[in-house]
């Protein structure tokens, strides 16, 4: 069944946990593996349509129908296809690092054992409920996933908790893409709200003002995920995760996850008139920025960061040009190469102690991964004839059918993609002074796992390259069933030149003796141009009204409550004690009176005979007065 492609890494994560005591380093690298190659197994049978035979179709699949509105369902589509077989593909090799990265630098080995097992747990996890997401077929089963794949980033990013500040920087993270998820949440109950329903389905039935404001939300979700314009920070407080856990957030799954939405729901997010626009300009506006951040940024797993926003903006530009086919083709290039690159960064910080660009330059001590890193630091600058570099020209042209100084503009953000990529490998791992050698002589030297994950993404990184091949590019966009833009000779040519002049740029930038590190204006230019200290101005300004407000509440709002419920009592007390003086009056009278008369009676009853004959003659003496009296006329 298609449930099997989410359940089976969800249900079988705990496990590699558990049995952390019984099982090896290797061991647990090994079940892992199995995992991931058993997942992504089902997901090429599926794709193949080999998987009807045990119940699988291209429909959607209902698992618990609490009603006809409740029901979660699963289903396949062009974009659920590529994803369900990247988010494994990516994840075998980053599980296959994450096993042996930090163990060399623990002196307890149980303890990294513990934490080895726990990591693959989460990350094996993370990819399960990353399949559930892309093959969500209704906005609630997507929530479910949503949550999902919220609750493990948190858990991943956090991982190392015991140092100073991992927590803040995890909760600032969930904080931030929380409340781009609210317009999720928005979403699904305008397409409630409209049709009794929450099916995929429902939403392209869906139309006017609901319509509007479903859209609304889902583009909101989507950028907050996507880092885009003005979520992009979160992504620089993410960086307290382990390196494995950056590649695969930005890679395959967390970050990605905005635009499988928008690719995913485009045919009926298009059909409201603002929304092409709309992602043009966020998309474009956040490839530019992030740009100009990784130009000026010191840290290599925060310049990736910030490539990661831009390059995801340009996806936008894709996706808001009317083209979620190339969208998805970059996806597939930027995957294979931001992984490597965060595995790569990963490498450099256990030679040299940080991450600082500025105390690197390790070619000279690591030239095998610096020469693999260089065809992934290629791909990421758009370079001739590397598949990624394939894939942003298309992003160029999909912009140019909307005008020429779009597609400019995309050429340019292109250009500055050129330029970080030229930074990060110079500064991380150029030829440096030979005096570095010895600096990093007694830095833990790479494990083959290690060595072999990156060697596979660079593989991949590679392979794509067959793009620039017109019977490939053919195939694979058949296959996809995409929609090619128009390609004109000129605008390659201005996009080759920003290329090129990037990468002059970027080599000037890193000449021995310039500083690697922002300085002056340029470091909050490279801190995402203050947006973080805003972000934190304004919850320190919110925290403080929510302060005054709740005192205002508690002083004034909650004083007349007070006073009123001091009345109430007082009033309820009084009317106890008159309640009680009446209720119990009454009965004390009439008990007094039948004590009096029980008393009488006792005296009557004296026991001598005389007395009852003269009480009977009395008596007798009165009935016949009475009598008398009422005869007469």
């Amino acid at each position: 069944m298609l449930w099997s492609i989410p359940l089976l890494p969800l249900l079988l994560a705990p496990l590699l946990y558990w049995r952390r005591r019984r099982a090896g380093r290797t061991a647990l690298a090994a079940g892992a593996a199995l995992i991931l190659l058993i997942d992504l197994v089902l997901a090429g049978l599926a794709l193949a349509g080999l998987g009807r035979l045990g119940g699988w179709s291209d429909g959607a699949f209902s698992v618990y129908r609490w009603s006809d509105t409740l029901v979660l369902t699963l289903g396949r589509s062009t974009a659920s296809d590529v994803f369900m077989v990247m988010v494994p593909l990516v994840a075998l090799p980053i599980a296959l690092f994450a096993t042996w990265h930090d163990v060399a630098l623990r002196d307890d080995r149980r303890t990294a054992d513990a934490a080895g097992s726990r990591l693959l747990a989460l990350l094996v996890a993370f990819v399960g409920a990353m399949q559930l997401l892309v093959l969500a077929n209704d906005l609630l089963t997507l929530l479910i996933a949503w949550e999902l794949v919220g609750a493990c980033s948190w858990a991943l990013i956090s991982h190392k908790w015991g140092e100073a500040a991992v927590g803040r920087d995890a909760a600032q993270a969930f904080l931030v893409t929380r409340s781009g998820d609210l317009g999720l949440y928005i979403a699904a109950a305008a397409v409630f709200a409209g049709t009794g329903g929450f099916g995929y389905a429902d939403l392209a039935a869906l139309d006017g003002p609901l319509l509007q404001v479903a859209v609304a939300g889902i583009v909101l979700a989507a950028a907050a995920k996507s880092a885009q314009l003005p979520f992009s920070a979160w992504l620089f407080a993410a960086m307290s995760g382990p390196v494995p856990v950056s590649a695969l957030l930005h890679a395959a799954t967390m970050v990605a996850v905005g635009l499988y939405l928008l690719v995913r729901l485009e045919p009926t997010l298009s059909t409201v008139t603002w929304f092409m626009p709309t992602v043009i300009g966020i998309g474009l506006v956040t490839a530019l920025a992030a740009g100009v951040v990784g130009t000026f940024q010191g840290h290599a797993k925060k310049l990736l960061a910030a490539s990661t926003s831009a390059q995801y903006g340009l996806m936008w530009v894709a996706v808001g040009a009317g083209f979620p086919g190339v969208a998805l083709l970059h996806f597939i290039a930027h995957a294979f190469m931001k992984a490597g690159l965060f595995l790569s960064a990963g490498l450099a910080e256990h030679q040299s102690g940080s991450y600082r660009l500025d105390g690197m330059r390790l070619g000279r001590c690591l030239p095998g991964v610096a020469a693999t890193t260089l065809i992934l630091s290629l791909a990421l600058a758009g370079m001739i004839p590397l598949g990624a570099a394939w894939t942003k020209e298309q992003i160029v042209s999909a912009a140019g059918v909307h005008g020429t100084w779009l597609a400019l503009l995309a050429a340019l953000a292109g250009g500055l993609s050129a330029l970080y990529a030229t930074r990060f490998q110079r500064l991380a791992y150029g030829r440096g002074e030979r005096r570095g050698k010895s600096r990093s002589s007694g830095a833990v030297r790479p494990s083959q796992a290690e060595l072999g994950a990156l060697r596979l993404l660079a593989a991949g990184t590679l392979g794509l390259s067959v793009l620039w091949w017109p019977a490939a590019n053919r195939a694979v966009s058949d296959w996809l069933a995409m929609q090619r833009p128009p390609g004109h000779l000129w605008m390659l040519l201005v996009s080759l030149a920003l290329v090129l002049l990037g990468i002059v740029a970027g080599i000037v930038m890193t000449r021995q003796g310039r500083p690697a590190e922002p300085v002056g204006w340029r470091r909050p230019v490279a801190d995402w141009f203050g947006l973080p200290a805003l972000t934190l101005s304004v919850a320190a300004n919110v925290t403080r009204l929510s302060g005054v407000l709740a005192r205002f509440d508690n002083d004034v709002v909650d004083a007349g409550l007070r006073g009123t419920a001091r009345i109430g009592q007082r009033l309820a007390r009084l009317n106890a004690t008159r309640g009680e003086a009446l209720s119990e009056g009454v009965p004390g009278g009439f008990s007094y009176l039948a004590e009096r008369g029980g008393h009488w009676a006792r005296r009557a009853q004296s026991g001598q005979a005389h007395h009852y004959y003269a009480a009977i003659a009395a008596g007798l003496v009165i009935v016949l007065a009475i009598l008398m009296i009422g005869v007469q006329p």
